[in-house]
């Protein structure tokens, strides 16, 4: 059963975020900003003028009382000890911002827009560094962990983009439904009222294997290998959109949101790791690995997906609203999936321990 965190909010939750000291921060529409304890009740409230929705919240790795907010065009940073006034304000973007991430040394932020523009902000100079660009709305971007010059980015472009700071242009790029065409020889008349355009991106802890949410219910897993990377999985996660990815500290534990209002855990650790050690040139051949490291495991029941028919959920909770944002906290010694949805409230759901 969820426990349901209310009274921090007037309107649809849109974003959220966790501080390594445990403090959760929580936008939403007409410019909501609300801080959290683990008990799930508001300690601090903040209206970010013009009331422009708050669409994205980050707290700094380095440094868990600055807050990093995009409202608009707007990215304000924020002390959470006194949440008034912002510290400062940044206004590099023409269109309004997705989404923000922060490198671990706390050196950069990157904001992805609806022009499809990524403006990475110098914040010692507090200038723009670099301007980083899709053909159509970037809709997430995520530095990757231990590797502070590099991120990754995706869009409604239906492309998935590696780039280094010290570089305008993407290192690799991949177009989802290209990479969909290598991997089915025969495509279903569905995919194409239904492209992959590229909702959310999430890297995990070793900075290697990434993952992508898509609006054709797709999960996809990629393997960065120097200056490109590879399409290592992919399954069907949800019968709509996936709005949000989000890989746990644990390697490869993956949660899913998506537009049919479910939340699921996967553990991709075995298809990753099995091409880690054998890796495969061919994506049918990968696709066989895949399936067949799966299938060893006798206790997974049968909710697979066509391309890989052992990859299921851990876990799958039934949600019911279409999920906009999701995090992890641990609240009182045990982990918690927190979701945003289109309603005020905040959804705690537990989770297994690994």
């Amino acid at each position: 059963m969820a426990a349901k965190w209310s009274g921090g909010h007037s309107s649809s939750v849109l974003c959220l975020d966790v501080s390594a000291e445990g403090l959760v921060a929580s936008g939403a529409e007409r410019g909501e900003l609300a801080l959290w304890d683990g008990g799930g009740s508001p300690v601090a409230q903040l209206r970010l003028p013009p009331a422009e929705d708050v669409t994205s919240v980050v707290f700094s790795a380095r440094r868990p009382s600055t807050l990093y907010t995009s409202h608009g065009e707007t990215i304000s940073v924020l002390d959470v000890r006194a949440l008034q006034e912002p510290l400062q304000r940044f206004h590099v973007n023409e269109e309004e911002i997705n989404c923000l991430s922060v490198n671990d040394t706390d050196g950069f932020l990157a904001a992805a827009d609806d022009s499809g523009a990524i403006k990475v902000v110098d914040l010692e100079s507090k200038k723009v560094s670099r301007s980083l660009r899709h053909s159509n709305i970037c809709s997430s971007v995520a530095f990757r962990p231990q590797r502070p010059q590099s991120l990754v980015s995706c869009g409604l472009d239906m492309q998935v983009m590696l780039w280094n700071l010290q570089k305008a242009r993407p290192l690799w790029t991949m177009n989802l439904q290209e990479c969909d065409v290598e991997e089915e020889s025969s495509q279903s008349a569905g995919q194409f009222f239904n492209p992959p355009l590229a909702h959310s991106l999430s890297v995990a802890s070793c900075g290697n294997i990434f993952s992508c949410g898509a609006q054709d219910g797709k999960v996809r897993i990629f393997r960065v290998t120097g200056v490109r990377f590879e399409h290592e999985l992919e399954f069907q996660a949800h019968s709509l959109g996936v709005s949000q990815v989000l890989f746990m500290p644990e390697a490869y534990w993956l949660l899913s949101g998506g537009n049919d209002g479910k939340v699921l855990l996967w553990d991709v650790s075995s298809n990753v790791g099995k091409q880690q050690k054998s890796p495969a040139k061919s994506p049918h051949r990968k696709k066989a690995q895949a399936a067949a490291s799966s299938r060893k495991d006798g206790k997974l029941n049968k909710v697979a997906s066509n391309e890989h028919p052992g990859v299921v959920p851990k876990l799958s909770i039934e949600h019911g609203e279409k999920v906009n944002w999701l995090s992890c906290a641990e609240i009182k010694g045990s982990r918690r999936v927190l979701v945003a949805d289109q309603t005020s409230s905040i959804s705690a759901y537990p989770l297994p321990e690994p």
